[in-house]
């Protein structure tokens, strides 16, 4: 990850999926969906991991 890219929150990822964000916890606690990690209590997720997860499910 470049240093000036920043981590995506939630809501960054349901914008750009177009998902609701209850959707994003859901795949989360049935270990679907993009990869998070949890920082602190909230989870983040890398752009770029988020992108090659998009790809891959075509």
């Amino acid at each position: 990850m470049n240093t000036t890219d920043r981590l995506w929150t939630v809501d960054d990822v349901s914008n750009f999926l177009g998902v609701p964000v209850k959707t994003l916890y859901q795949w989360r606690w049935r270990r679907q969906g993009p990869p998070a990690r949890k920082v602190g209590r909230h989870l983040r997720y890398d752009p770029a991991k988020l992108r090659l997860w998009l790809d891959a499910e075509d």
